[in-house]
């Protein structure tokens, strides 16, 4: 569907993107995922078609379109900021876009009104001046502005980071829902962990302007390709030399980790692997789980326990840890990759 083919760019001396190659299926959802400057709002805006490539050539449908003006690309836009007209009305708002590409009025009412039922935006709402809407409702009509025209891709900027934290949950899931209602294909930047795992079908790891892995959500947390994803994606605990040698079965040449949840507590006697004692000097309560951190004398480690209401741990209180060499991700020390 987008296929991504050697992408370079720069912006003077600078190289923003090196020789980045994605292809993303038709109705996937791909998310972009790094740190601030890595390049993923460069990559979405060489696909929008707002900057030109210096090197390579960016396909939709074996069609190269790398020299194609942005309007006419037929893709649609989500910004951080929802680029919404303030004093028009919502119905505008949707509308802009159609007006731009001359429709008739039949057409362009026909296509408001279905979409906004698509995204619950009511007629009354449709009357309303932006500027009088919620951050929520705005996200709403956004997101209805760039589907309106049909389009075959649309591209998302960090859509929900306006939102608070629980507006951005229901909302996750209704974007998820409504990508999946129109089948369109879908490139999502995000800084927010959570949306990544959560809506992604693929997420695409950046680093410094180049793909560190592309892969499924399991495939990215639990099969992580370099240390830098392993680092990036999720919480880990890194192993000193001492404990991987007390565990065993494990070169201690390599750089060694453990994520949080494979790092047992008090396990009991159907255990294979290395038990420690260890003493609980500190708790974070999530509600669903709690973290801890344990010293258990060769190192502290944090451990994530699932919150059952009865089996919680005081400071202070002594419990066993179970760590299985199987568990251990491990990374060549000069190249980063996983081994």
């Amino acid at each position: 569907m987008i296929k991504l083919d050697n992408i370079v760019v720069k912006f003077g001396e600078f190289t923003a993107l090196h020789d980045i190659n994605i292809h993303v299926k038709e109705g996937e959802f791909l998310t972009i995922r790094g740190p601030s400057g890595c390049g993923k709002t460069t990559t979405l805006r060489t696909i929008t078609g707002c900057i030109e490539p210096a090197e390579g050539r960016v396909y939709v449908k074996g069609e190269d379109i790398t020299d194609v003006p942005i309007e006419k690309r037929n893709i649609g836009i989500v910004f951080q900021s929802y680029a919404l007209f303030p004093t028009m009305t919502v119905y505008d708002n949707i509308a802009f876009g159609l007006k731009i590409k001359k429709y008739k009025k039949k057409q362009i009412d026909d296509a408001v009104r279905t979409i906004a039922k698509k995204v619950d935006l009511s007629d009354e709402q449709l009357k309303k001046a932006v500027s009088q809407l919620s951050g929520g409702q705005q996200q709403r009509v956004a997101i209805a502005r760039a589907l309106v025209a049909d389009p075959a891709i649309i591209c998302m900027d960090e859509p929900l980071s306006n939102l608070d934290a629980k507006l951005r949950v229901q909302l996750r899931n209704e974007l998820k829902n409504m990508q999946k209602d129109f089948g369109i294909t879908s490139i999502y930047v995000t800084h927010d962990q959570e949306e990544a795992l959560t809506l992604s079908d693929r997420i695409a790891v950046f680093n410094k302007g180049f793909i560190e892995q592309i892969g499924t959500p399991n495939e990215i947390y639990n099969h992580s390709a370099t240390e830098f994803v392993c680092n990036f994606i999720g919480d880990i605990n890194p192993l000193c030399d001492a404990l991987t040698d007390a565990i065993g079965g494990i070169d201690k040449a390599n750089h060694n980790y453990i994520r949080l949840e494979r790092v047992r507590c008090n396990p009991d006697d159907t255990f294979v692997g290395a038990v420690f004692n260890g003493k609980v000097i500190s708790r974070e309560y999530y509600g669903l789980y709690i973290k801890y951190s344990v010293d258990i004398g060769l190192q502290t480690l944090k451990v994530i326990e699932k919150n059952d209401g009865v089996n919680i741990y005081d400071i202070g209180s002594e419990i066993k840890i179970g760590i299985s060499a199987n568990d251990i991700m491990s990374y060549n020390a000069q190249t980063g990759e996983a081994v």
